[in-house]
């Protein structure tokens, strides 16, 4: 029976929902939006500490102190093996996947003629291949549940063609393609494939390093004249994931206050 989400979105009851970087900004919120809808939420994060930081604070306030919706475990989306470890964990706890959120990634910066090729892989590796790997080992288990979402998460840089990050802006590019291609080969299964492009995001940790004048001018770029947060990304992902969305697939959604208009 589907329910009434936030702002009126319709979601099914009862989803499960995986997330990547869960434990950073933006996967943080995500996680708090699908757990305060009564959704069973599994936490996937590289850091196992970050992860239990975070996972202490989902519980606080929970019966006997454990969040009984919450898994959370330590995964390593660039490596096959822990992406399959995931799967495993997820298909015995709680045998099917509903939403499928792809929000890990790096984003260093440098100079593309000072870029080392072990460095151009490790951001392919975990924003582009681990995506792969990710939406490969879970279609199985999407495809159990009869109304599969995969939302993935792209960049506002493939539009802009940001400096100093070749590797991320190549990356979240691939992302763009690789989303529309199996918007088409999983539609059969009533899978739905899109992707948020967010602009510059600023959480608590970019906060505290990204420079005033930075922030200053992606404002002013802005049809919006304030700084993008995650709060801003999680109702469009909500969306995207709910029964409202069912007959959308294979689309960008710019989210970056009107930084673009596309």
């Amino acid at each position: 029976m589907a329910r009434s989400g936030s702002r009126g979105v319709v979601m099914s009851a009862a989803r499960t929902v995986v997330v990547t970087g869960a434990s950073g900004g933006i996967g943080s919120e995500i996680v708090n939006r699908f757990l305060a809808h009564g959704d069973t939420v599994v936490a996937a994060d590289v850091s196992q500490e970050a992860l239990d930081t975070w996972r202490a604070r989902w519980d606080s306030g929970a019966p006997g102190g454990r969040h009984p919706s919450l898994h959370a475990v330590a995964t390593d989306i660039a490596s096959e093996e822990s992406v399959a470890a995931l799967v495993q964990v997820v298909q015995q706890s709680l045998g099917t996947v509903d939403v499928l959120i792809n929000n890990a990634g790096r984003f260093p910066q440098t100079a593309f003629e000072e870029m080392s090729t072990d460095e151009w892989r490790q951001v392919i590796d975990v924003n582009l291949t681990g995506t792969f790997l990710m939406i490969r080992a879970f279609v199985p288990l999407l495809k159990a549940s009869g109304r599969g979402r995969v939302v993935n998460i792209g960049s506002g840089s493939v539009f802009s063609g940001t400096p100093m990050q070749s590797h991320y802006v190549a990356s979240k590019g691939g992302v763009l393609g690789l989303t529309r291609v199996l918007a088409r080969e999983l539609g059969g299964y009533g899978i739905t494939v899109n992707v948020i492009t967010p602009g510059l995001t600023v959480t608590p940790a970019a906060a505290a390093v990204l420079p005033e004048a930075l922030l200053a001018e992606q404002r002013d770029a802005r049809a919006l004249h304030r700084d993008e947060t995650p709060e801003d990304l999680v109702g469009p992902i909500f969306f995207l994931a709910s029964d409202d969305a069912a007959f959308v697939t294979g689309q960008t959604l710019n989210v970056d206050g009107g930084r673009h208009l596309l």
